[in-house]
């Protein structure tokens, strides 16, 4: 070992700077900024092998896939040629610290994008994992607007887990019915929902069965062509050679159905929920809901001489759109000439929400890698999840109101500080004068506090740095015996999951019951029929964030609340942000 002895204090500082700053030169090589200009554009696609008119970026559904490291800036230079509508897209699972305004959420972080303007979204991808992105504008995302974000580690990290190769799937649900019939069926008297799926998607493909009659299965009256062979509804392909070991990246952008994830014959070893580390956790199928992805683990060690089915088939939901397929090939056998011999693979009853708990209860944090939960809150909030009335309108309410968005975005108007940009009535922290709420009954309809909701738009205001529990609870829908599952997204956080419950939430014994020593994070979460769920995270990300309903007609219909957080730090918004409602120049 050689010393060095500085003879002066400048010479020493001098080189310790030096030092400093070749390091930071080294972490910044790792670094990168993507650069990429897409087109948002009707064209017509054939997903399930029926054609239709769809939304898509630069020409593709699902939409461009970005593939960044930990650390890199992503800028896209988005144009909305949509000629009689606006467009915003959400980067789902980034977190956008300093950066809220590109959070890419309609009337909340900014104004939409007008057609024939050009947006530039720039961003630092904070976190590895798989990710996606996805339009944040009325039910677009249904539409076919959506991609796939992965995010590795730098070359100088590790993951926690060993593999050979990676793979990644998109899993999404499909409509023949176009999103503009779908969303006035939603607003009409009588009410028209959407309906069941026609398909189900894997990366982008699926069979729609051509030789249903039009109008069956929900299918459009209007005879949109449907050609099986088509190759733009060709089985997606998984490559495997026999022996290795893969990580199947797993993403759902559905707009409706829960599902669950089969890949015949091999077991599979969840090790990421969100982007987060878990503890391994060997499942023979993967429940898998609106807003969640994972990566998983599986060996290929079946009989090489053949291929296997990938499958995806509903959950609570009755099925009635049959299993969506991929195909696990074992190179190198041929996709054209050995489709799998069996059957498509099936899942757990569609019912079996037992079921679906207990798989949900097995994820715990892997110790080591993530901050430790805080072991209490400063503020609860219990959100009671109805669906309800107003002036003849079926919607969903959130402690009685159902949430619609304000022409001014949030983040502007805290910002600019704009008076009259929405209420400045609080919402409620519980249910409003519900106390003894069955959640297990029909509202009452001559009880105009159970069966009717109103509209609002007031956000949440929390310090910075505040710590939350958020309970959501789960109800009975307006029709008798049906209460659904509502996978929740927050935007701007991985939150805490400190327990789960059957039944009414009791807030004096079920805290007892959260897991405080190691629960997992992640940024979406399932409330499963006529149940609760808790969640705790630190609000220490200066902006306004939705906290929502993933499925796309449910947040459309009101299912949803806005927090807002340490809005006395907001960071200066861009100008191309701006130009809608308040924020409209006056002359």
């Amino acid at each position: 070992m050689v010393n060095f002895k500085f003879s002066n204090k400048r010479m020493y500082n001098l080189l310790l700077s030096c030092f400093f700053l070749i390091a930071g030169a080294i972490s910044y090589v790792e670094a990168a900024v993507q650069y990429y200009d897409w087109t948002v554009a009707y064209t017509y696609a054939s997903p399930d092998c029926v054609e239709k008119l769809v939304m898509a970026v630069n020409g593709e559904v699902p939409g461009p896939r970005i593939d960044a490291t930990e650390g890199d800036t992503i800028v896209v230079n988005l144009t909305n040629h949509l000629p009689t509508e606006g467009v915003v897209i959400h980067w789902h699972g980034m977190h956008q610290v300093g950066t809220p305004y590109y959070d890419g959420t309609a009337s909340v972080s900014q104004c939409t994008i007008n057609s024939g303007e050009t947006f530039t979204y720039s961003f630092i991808v904070d976190r590895a994992g798989t990710y996606f992105w996805h339009g944040h504008f009325g039910m677009q995302r249904t539409a076919g607007l959506y991609g796939s974000i992965i995010v590795q580690l730098p070359d100088s990290q590790k993951e926690p887990f060993d593999y050979d190769d990676e793979a990644s799937v998109l899993l999404s649900d499909w409509w023949h019915k176009s999103i503009y019939e779908q969303q006035l069926g939603l607003d009409s008297i009588p009410f028209r929902f959407v309906g069941e799926p026609q398909s189900l998607l894997i990366e982008g493909r699926g069979k729609y069965n051509c030789a249903l009659d039009p109008g069956s299965n929900g299918a459009s009256p209007s005879c949109l062509p449907c050609n099986a062979s088509n190759p733009e509804c060709a089985y997606h392909v998984i490559p495997v050679e026999h022996g290795k070991t893969y990580r199947l990246r797993i993403a759902s952008i559905t707009s409706l159905s829960s599902l669950n994830f089969v890949l015949e014959g091999h077991n599979l070893t969840v090790v990421t929920i969100d982007g987060r580390y878990i503890e391994p956790v060997v499942v023979e199928n993967l429940d898998i809901y609106s807003g969640q992805s994972y990566s998983v683990l599986f060996t290929a060690d079946q009989d090489q001489s053949r291929n296997y089915w990938a499958g995806i088939n509903v959950r609570g939901r009755v099925p009635n759109t049959t299993t969506g397929l991929a195909v696990l090939q074992y190179l190198p056998n041929s996709t054209d000439l050995q489709l799998p011999p069996s059957k498509p693979p099936g899942s757990p009853a569609w019912d079996d929400f037992d079921y679906s708990l207990a798989q949900a209860r097995l994820y715990k944090v892997k110790p080591g890698y993530e901050k430790p939960v805080p072991q209490s809150a400063g503020r609860t909030l219990i959100l009671l999840n109805t669906q309800n009335k107003i002036n003849g309108h079926i919607k969903w309410a959130i402690n009685n109101v159902s949430f619609v968005f304000p022409p001014t975005p949030f983040l502007a108007a805290f910002k600019l500080k704009l008076k009259n940009a929405f209420s400045p009535i609080a919402p409620p922290d519980l249910p409003p004068n519900k106390p003894d709420f069955n959640i297990f009954a029909l509202p009452n309809p001559n009880d105009p506090s159970e069966i009717n909701a109103n509209f609002g738009s007031s956000p949440y205001v929390f310090k910075l740095g505040e710590i939350v529990d958020v309970i959501v609870q789960n109800a009975n829908t307006l029709n008798p015996n049906n209460s659904e599952i509502h996978p929740w997204h927050l935007h701007g956080h991985d939150f805490w999951i400190l327990g789960y419950g059957k039944g009414k939430f009791d807030p004096q014994n079920d805290p007892q019951s959260f897991n405080l020593a190691d629960p997992p994070l992640r940024n979406t979460v399932a409330v499963f029929p006529y149940g609760w769920v808790a969640i705790r995270f630190v609000a220490n990300n200066p902006g306004v964030w939705p906290f929502h309903c993933h499925i796309e007609s449910h947040f459309y219909m009101g299912m949803g609340v806005i927090f807002a957080e340490g809005i006395h730090k907001l960071p200066s918004l861009p100008t191309e942000t701006l130009g809608c409602g308040l924020t409209k120049p006056r002359h």
